[in-house]
C-alpha cells in the first residue's frame, strides 16, 4: 500500500514512529545507490553515538521511595513510650536518565582510497532541538563543510529549528540541502511544503562522474509499503507534531477523499 500523501507523510514524523522510518529510509537510499555507484564507489552505513540527559530524554519513575517512620511522643503517654506516627506519603517523581542516542547516516566512499566523497544525513528530531543532539550534529556538519566531502542534508521534519544557512528568508516545512565541496559557500536548497511532492536531486560525486538522480519520493513510497507502515498509523487522529491550520484543512480533505477518515 502506498502512502496517501503526494509528498511527505506527516504521520511518519511522530516521535514514536520516526526511529523506525529513519532506519528504513537510510537503508533504502543505500540500496538504491549501491548498484548505480559500483564499482568506483561504495555506500557505508555509519552511526553517530552520543549521550543525552535533558527534559526530552527517557524519564524513569522512581516509585519505591522508602520513608523513615518518625517517632513522636504524645501528651497522654509516658515519656518512655514511643508512638509511631502515620508514614509520610511520598510523591512519585521522574528523574532524567542518561540516554545513549544512535543516529545512522550514509557515506559514499571511493573504493581503493576509502575517501569520503559524499555524506548523506537524514535529520532526526534531536538534531533540530537544543541540546546534545543538535550540538553533536552541528559539530559534524561543520567538519564536513570544512572538508572536501559533499554534504546532502535531508530534513523531513516540520518540528524543531532548521539547520542554519546564511540569508535564510525561505519559509518551508521541509528542505533538502545539497552542498558541493567545489561550490561552497553556495549550496543548492530544495524547499517544499506538505502538499508538494518531494523534489528529486542529483547526488554529487567526483568531477566527471555520472551523478545518480535520487528520487526520495519513490523511496518513501516503497518504504511505506514494504514496512507496512499503514498498519502503524491511525489516520482518524491528528498527526504529531500538530499541523498548521491550513495544512490541517488540506490533510482532512485528502484523507476523507481517500476514505481514511
Amino acid at each position: 500500500m502506498l502512502s496517501p500523501f503526494p509528498g511527505m507523510n506527516p504521520y511518519l514524523e511522530n516521535p514514536e514512529l520516526w526511529p523506525e522510518f529513519h532506519h528504513w529510509i537510510i537503508t533504502a537510499i543505500a540500496e538504491f545507490l549501491v548498484p548505480q555507484l559500483r564499482p568506483k564507489y561504495r555506500v557505508a552505513v555509519e552511526k553517530r553515538v552520543y549521550q543525552v540527559t535533558d527534559e526530552n530524554s527517557v524519564l524513569v519513575g522512581i516509585p519505591d521511595v522508602s520513608v523513615g517512620r518518625a517517632l513522636i511522643k504524645t501528651e497522654t503517654e509516658s515519656s518512655s513510650v514511643a508512638v509511631v506516627s502515620a508514614p509520610v506519603k511520598p510523591v512519585t517523581v521522574n528523574v532524567p536518565m542518561p540516554e545513549e542516542a544512535r543516529e545512522g547516516y550514509l557515506e559514499v566512499r571511493e573504493v581503493g582510497t576509502g575517501e569520503v566523497v559524499t555524506v548523506i544525513e537524514v535529520l532526526s528530531p534531536k538534531n533540530k532541538r537544543s541540546g546534545e543532539g543538535r550540538n553533536a550534529y552541528e559539530g559534524k556538519r561543520q567538519r564536513v563543510l570544512g572538508s572536501m566531502s559533499h554534504l546532502v542534508e535531508i530534513d523531513l521534519l516540520r518540528g524543531g529549528k532548521p539547520m542554519p544557512i546564511l540569508g535564510n528568508e525561505i519559509q518551508a516545512s521541509y528542505r533538502i540541502l545539497v552542498s558541493r565541496s567545489n561550490y561552497r559557500p553556495k549550496a543548492e536548497l530544495y524547499p517544499f511544503n506538505l502538499p508538494e511532492p518531494i523534489p528529486a536531486f542529483l547526488l554529487p560525486l567526483r568531477k566527471g562522474d555520472t551523478e545518480p538522480l535520487l528520487d526520495l519520493q519513490a523511496l518513501i513510497h516503497g518504504v511505506y509499503d514494504r514496512a507496512g507502515l499503514d498498519l502503524a498509523i491511525d489516520y482518524t487522529r491528528e498527526p504529531v507534531p500538530q499541523l498548521s491550520e491550513a495544512d490541517g484543512i488540506w490533510v482532512d480533505a485528502l484523507l476523507k477523499e481517500q476514505g481514511l477518515r
